[in-house]
């Protein structure tokens, strides 16, 4: 409790509330744009937060990642095109019902059950994040090299497309990360010569380049053009027959979404696909999916939201991306010379615990924004995207040149921007790549410091009991990932997705 109120406290300032605010509003006019997404936009904000101080930075940036899960669900409803990821399934039955004039109730299921998640799971990371983080403290550099290896490969398997693929990205990504001074010796790797290279590749240029440049590039060949042919959206609020409808759909998607926002990978696409799968099952008139049933907006929007709040937990606890929004969070950490992990919550309370008191403050405000604001959001999209996209890369190219001063920071956006463009054209996902950047300097440091402890003994990762465990259980996920009724079934959810 004092770590809740130390955190309300915190969040509560007048300049914090006002930095949420503009998180959260980011978020969802990106989340209702089209091609932007949180990533991208996280990673074109990156180096504004630098002038921030910790926790106003790391609050707009969270404000941005679950603002966008609202965003997105608002055209999905209206004009069945959904901004973002998650609310592919949303448009399903959102836009059926908007078709037949109950435009209002399903944004109003939208914006109550994303509330209430995201209010549930925000208990659930107060509650469980200190013990976790605790429970850390015990882990060896055995035990994290492990979790990292675990993280790396269940990434991989929740990937969409080719796990080969993902695996080339995971390794292309570490071999990345070794490039600079070697951590222990400081002898210059990979570099060339070139001695901007001796501090590594900088975060925030690969980051903007690969999510930011290369989506624009990608628009800039498939122009997205929407039929603004919405009437006026009217009541916007829920009869008795539409809560009773959507009680227990909310409520199984929460708790859908709160345990699969923990995964590595997609885990808030994941939870909106598998909490619309399993409402669909188990709903007595299932032929009414598809065709505006109330419950098939309601639960994943509250699936997507709370796996959006639950994502945090490994990312406070150990340090730990679940996804690449929360990767670009750890570069969040690191400019702001935080090292992210289980010590954050003794080293920095009021980090902490402002940024888990946010969430509840955020989602307060996105209920505030959303629903009167509907027709500013479904306005912006006649914005022409020639005027949208040079000022974007404008903006990113400042904000990364401003880090260091340095033109090389600007190049190095353009080329990873080219590189990110080619991979899309190639079908490989950037975001594994991402993470495999971020987290090989963790991996390798770990697995070296294993080594020196034990002597050279490789047995001692397979001798603790906790890396044996977090081993085994790598293990099951990559056979499970490659089983070929797994495999079907998960081509199916992501080809959705992409859809």
């Amino acid at each position: 409790m004092d770590g809740i109120l130390l955190g309300l406290e915190t969040a509560l300032q007048p300049s914090n509330i006002l930095i949420c605010l503009l998180g959260v509003t980011l978020g969802t006019a990106v989340g209702v744009l089209p091609g932007i997404g949180p990533t991208a936009t996280v990673a074109l904000l990156l180096p504004i937060t630098f002038e921030f101080d910790p926790v106003a930075s790391l609050i707009m940036l969270a404000g941005i990642y679950y603002g966008a899960q609202y965003g997105g669900s608002t055209t999905a409803i209206l004009l069945n095109l959904p901004g973002e990821s998650s609310a592919v399934v949303t448009a399903l039955d959102g836009h059926q019902m908007a078709k037949q004039g109950r435009a209002g109730p399903a944004l109003a299921t939208a914006a109550l059950g994303s509330f209430f998640a995201g209010t549930v799971a925000t208990v659930l990371v107060a509650l469980f994040a200190p013990p976790l983080a605790s429970a850390a403290l015990e882990f060896g550099p055995a035990d994290y090299f492990s979790i990292v290896v675990l993280g790396l490969l269940a990434s991989i398997a929740l990937a969409s497309g080719s796990a080969i693929k993902a695996l080339a990205m995971i390794v292309l990504g570490l071999l990345l990360g070794t490039i600079g001074q070697d951590q222990f010796t400081g002898v210059p790797r990979f570099t060339f010569g070139v001695r901007e290279l001796y501090g590594g590749l900088d975060f925030v240029s690969l980051a903007v380049g690969l999510f930011g440049l290369a989506e624009i590039i990608r628009n800039l060949e498939h122009r997205i053009n929407p039929s603004l042919v919405t009437r006026k959206v009217q009541g916007l609020w829920l009869s008795k027959e539409d809560f009773r409808r959507i009680r227990l759909p909310v409520l199984r998607g929460t708790t859908m979404g709160s345990l699969l926002g923990v995964l590595p990978g997609g885990g808030h696409v994941l939870a909106s696909f598998t909490s619309y799968s399993l409402e669909k099952r188990i709903s007595k008139k299932p032929q009414e999916f598809g065709k505006g049933a109330i419950e098939g907006v309601a639960s994943p929007e509250s699936a997507n939201n709370a796996a959006a709040q639950t994502s945090f937990i490994p990312l406070l606890t150990l340090g730990l991306p679940a996804h690449p929004v929360m990767a670009l969070l750890v570069g969040a950490f690191i400019i702001q010379g935080i090292t992210p992990g289980p010590n954050v919550i003794n080293d920095e309370p009021e980090l902490f615990w402002g940024l888990i008191a946010s969430f509840w403050i955020g989602n307060l405000l996105l209920v505030m924004l959303n629903l009167p604001l509907i027709g500013l959001w479904v306005r912006m999209l006649s914005v022409p995207y020639s005027v949208l996209f040079p000022a974007i890369i404008a903006f990113a190219s400042i904000g990364c040149y401003s880090l260091g001063l340095n033109a090389w920071d600007v190049f190095a956006v353009a080329v990873a921007g080219v590189l990110g463009y080619f991979l899309i054209r190639w079908g490989c996902e950037a975001a594994p790549l991402l993470l495999g950047f971020v987290l090989g300097p963790l991996l390798e440091e770990n697995l070296r410091r294993a080594m020196i402890i034990s002597r050279g003994d490789p047995s001692v990762f397979v001798t603790r009991p906790i890396s044996a465990t977090l081993l085994a259980l790598a293990l099951i996920i990559v056979v499970a990932a490659l089983l070929p009724s797994v495999r079907k079934k998960r081509e199916v959810v992501f080809s959705g997705e992409d859809d």
